[in-house]
């Protein structure tokens, strides 16, 4: 007797979709000058952010997970692959299912920062996962960011000035001018740039908190902070640059 059961799709295990979507998609010619962009060593596969899109919006659909637990398990199972891509595939699908992030995932972000340690990972956790995690958990975030930002590893730093990038009006204006004020004299490019970048995103909000701020303590900040705070408020007539300034 013939059976005319059906049998069960295997489900495919993500890291093997990962890899075999990349590889689908993988341009040699461009790995090479993307590594270079990015200044690192780390292996690319060459496919640029357009191509990525697909293969995120597949994960989305077919991989959510089922608790936290699972959801930083994912994670750092592409995270631990040895291409770029993989990597920025595990933030997307970190910042797609951020809702089940919890203050006990904050270890998980601590550590993909500090393994990041470059601007494009970084900046991902820092205003997206850390981010929208701080927005719901203003109490329990708060002072791990005042922990922060007096960490010894700038890129921690970094993340806790961009944590309330995307909070807008939510801002604690008070906090994130204390942090400004606090990295003002470090040389460090990167805190200098995003004290700029924070600031400037919080003009957009409330451009004469940030306008006084800027003015009041332009000779403490350093020239590319001030600028890239300063740029919104340029453009809307709210502060006038010297020439040497621009």
């Amino acid at each position: 007797m013939v059976s005319t059961s059906k049998k069960a799709p295997i489900k495919v295990n993500i890291v093997d979709f990962v890899q075999s979507e990349l590889n689908k998609v993988a341009d040699p010619d461009k790995a090479p000058l993307m590594a270079a962009y990015m200044k690192t060593d780390m292996p690319f596969y060459g496919v640029q952010k357009p191509d990525r899109e697909p293969i995120l919006k597949a994960i989305k659909k077919d991989f959510r997970p089922q608790s936290r637990h699972e959801y930083e398990k994912t994670i750092l199972k592409l995270w631990k692959l040895p291409h770029r891509e993989e990597k920025y595939l595990a933030l997307g699908y970190g910042c797609e299912f951020v809702s089940f992030a919890t203050i006990d995932s904050m270890p998980l972000f601590e550590r993909l920062i500090r393994k990041g340690a470059w601007w494009d990972l970084v900046d991902v956790v820092a205003p997206h996962l850390v981010g929208k995690l701080y927005m719901t958990c203003r109490a329990d975030i708060a002072p791990i960011m005042d922990e922060w930002i007096s960490d010894d590893d700038f890129w921690i730093r970094r993340s806790a000035i961009l944590s309330q990038l995307r909070h807008k009006q939510a801002t604690d204006s008070k906090r994130l001018f204390s942090y400004c004020l606090s990295q003002a004299e470090e040389k460090e490019f990167f805190i200098r740039k995003a004290i700029g970048w924070a600031l400037r995103e919080y003009s957009y909000s409330d451009p004469d908190a940030v306008r006084k701020f800027l003015l009041k303590h332009r000779k403490r900040l350093s020239n590319l902070s001030f600028r890239e705070g300063a740029k919104h408020l340029v453009k809307s007539g709210l502060i006038i640059l010297n020439a040497d300034e621009l």
